[in-house]
């Protein structure tokens, strides 16, 4: 079956699609993927007796064989979700063209894609990744999300590997985007901070090469140079010297993230300076797309993180950030030195391995208990990588312990309970930081 005809029967389903044979609510379309871990070919008659209205299968696979008329067999269940996204992409709306905004970065992904949301939606209705589903699977996803309805579409592009970018931009295919900022992350994909640039480039690339607009953080040296690397590529500039904007300091009584900008001052319920770019690239893109400012400031002010991004929680005990959801040395830096500008009586850093770093690994980490000796706040470490780490550049007299996992540091923090005290929880998701905050 061809992708023509393939996105009939899409159609036919109501525009509805699912790769997980557990998320069948009925009628929809099944498309099996495999992968080193998994086989969805294996569930397909299990979809299809759930409700699934039509179930796309590999050929070869037992489902392709079962004689079920519902079954559709295609070379390849991944090829065959892309290309259905990328026909999807072009035709979503009939003969009108659909506007889509590329976005990439090492951090703050996902947290600038909703304050774009927010302050595009004031205008416009959007469609943008939910969640994180930024992967070779959430980015088709997203795009087969699109309605007639959308005036606009938000679509994330996580990479961990140098051409991932590269796949995704040619599905999703950005008229604009924006890279948020490029650093030291999963290294051991990318092999050096070099790569790194080139892979999340590859956004600019495809921008270039098709006549679109880009939104530049001119404050940030790296992508300065990376936009002017690529001739015809259109640049619209934001920054904290180009907008004449500036943080306000935080304290206890405004913990939040507050922006002077101009004559005008905005208050977010986001935690940590870092977010002072995430909020200026959201207001940028707003004004590109003619959101009257203060539609667009109401909005970033109305935006509250959740799932441990740049999150505060207030306990019975202590005040929490929250940013565990990752972490590599540029967010763990950003996050440590907007932590020491905090006043607050105590300062707790709860900090985990930071993953996917190679041969950098231990470095990168002997770096973050460099910045720990040099602070104002204590810190408690947990991972194999924070012991290797210690052992290399000593033990700081702030550093009050380290755990194996993150369990053993609940438990610890059950029988010696800190109080009254602002704590910062960071790591890599694989770290599960986030089971130390019942004991917080």
């Amino acid at each position: 079956m061809n992708t023509e005809e393939l996105y009939l029967k899409y159609r036919e389903c109501g525009c509805r699609v699912t790769t997980d044979s557990r998320a069948i609510s009925g009628g929809e379309m099944f498309i099996a993927l495999k992968g080193e871990n998994f086989d969805g070919n294996e569930y397909a008659l299990k979809a299809l007796e759930a409700g699934a209205a039509c179930a796309v299968v590999d050929d070869g696979s037992a489902a392709a064989s079962s004689g079920d008329p519902r079954v559709i067999a295609v070379s390849d269940g991944f090829d065959a979700l892309r290309a259905l996204a990328r026909h999807h992409r072009r035709n979503c709306l009939g003969d009108k063209h659909l506007t889509v905004l590329g976005l990439t970065g090492t951090n703050g992904k996902t947290t600038t894609k909703e304050l774009i949301r927010a302050v595009l939606s004031a205008k416009y209705r959007v469609t943008a990744t939910e969640g994180n589903l930024n992967n070779d699977i959430g980015v088709p996803l997203s795009l087969l999300k699109i309605t007639g309805e959308t005036e606009l579409a938000v679509i994330e592009m996580g990479a961990n590997h140098p051409d991932d970018i590269k796949h995704l931009v040619e599905v999703c295919e950005p008229d604009c985007g924006l890279i948020t900022n490029v650093g030291k992350a999963h290294l051991l994909g990318f092999g050096s901070f070099e790569g790194v640039k080139r892979a999340k480039g590859q956004l600019y690339d495809f921008i270039a090469a098709n006549g679109g607009e880009v939104f530049v953080n001119v404050g940030d040296p790296d992508l300065s140079a990376m936009a002017r690397e690529r001739s015809g590529l259109s640049i619209v500039p934001y920054g904290l010297d180009y907008n004449d904007a500036s943080v306000v300091p935080p304290t206890p009584e405004h913990p939040f993230l507050r922006l002077r900008l101009g004559d005008s001052e905005i208050n977010t319920h986001l935690v940590g300076a870092y977010n002072a770019m995430n909020v200026l690239a959201a207001l940028c893109i707003g004004c590109h797309f003619e959101v009257p400012f203060s539609d667009a400031v109401a909005a970033v002010e109305a935006y509250t993180p959740s799932n441990n991004r740049s999150q505060m929680q207030k306990t019975e005990r202590n005040t929490l950030i929250l940013d565990a959801y990752n972490a590599n040395p540029s967010s763990m830096g950003v996050a440590l030195d907007s932590f020491a500008l905090m006043e607050a009586p105590r300062k707790v850093a709860l900090l985990g391995d930071m993953r996917e770093l190679g041969d950098n690994s231990v470095a990168e980490h002997v770096k973050v208990v460099e910045k720990i000796a040099a602070s104002d706040f204590e810190a408690f470490l947990v991972g194999e990588e924070f012991a290797k780490a210690l052992d290399s550049a000593g033990t700081p007299a702030n550093v009050k312990g380290h755990f194996a996992t993150s369990d053993e540091l609940a438990a610890w923090l059950a029988e010696h309970p800190i109080e009254g005290a602002c704590v910062l929880v960071k790591g890599s998701r694989g770290i599960r930081m986030e089971k130390t905050i019942p004991s917080l």
